[in-house]
């Protein structure tokens, strides 16, 4: 299928999974370099561009369990439900980007990852993001059980990722604070 965006992981497919390796806990799915193209008219990483160096990450690691083309050649797929996104500094043109991931959950059905964008020189944080993904059928468009080999593989995840904690922006709720009124 020729489409517009492609993730810097197409036609690399599943490296395979080997049961008796250790997950790295958390992963470092991917690595980049901020491109001419993603820098905004402030001279920084643009807002859009972090979501689309974070949906690199979650491709690699959809990769790395065994989520790749053949896989979606056989009508399944994840589709992302929600992104939380924390800007917290300022990448520009040439800036090397070093993402990790931490799965923080996952069921028959769904994950919950969470992800960090580094200056892979410097090691500041520049933006977290958590993300709500859903298993699906794509021929049926419906959510669907991730097959068992796929299951096990996220709960391998899983329990490697279970001893780290859960980053403060975690579940986050975005609003203005109020002070009550005085009387």
């Amino acid at each position: 299928m020729n489409h517009g965006i492609v993730t810097p992981y197409e036609g690399h497919g599943h490296p395979g999974w080997d049961p008796a390796t250790p997950v790295p806990a958390p992963l470092t799915p991917h690595r980049t370099t901020v491109v001419r193209d993603w820098v905004d008219y402030n001279g920084h990483l643009s807002e859009s561009c972090f979501l689309l160096v974070f949906g690199d990450s979650s491709d690699a690691f959809f990769r790395y369990v065994g989520v790749d083309e053949r896989y979606r050649a056989e009508g399944r797929s994840l589709y992302t439900v929600e992104t939380h996104l924390h800007h917290l500094g300022e990448a520009s043109e040439g800036d090397p980007l070093r993402l990790t991931l931490q799965l923080l959950d996952a069921d028959e059905k769904r994950l919950h990852l969470f992800h960090a964008m580094h200056h892979d020189t410097t090691g500041e944080l520049l933006a977290t993001a958590e993300q709500m993904l859903l298993h699906v059928d794509t021929t049926a468009g419906r959510v669907t059980p991730f097959p068992p080999e796929l299951g096990r593989r996220l709960r391998a995840v899983r329990a490697a990722h279970a001893h780290l904690p859960v980053p403060d922006p975690v579940g986050h709720v975005m609003g203005i604070p109020r002070k009550p009124p005085t009387s």
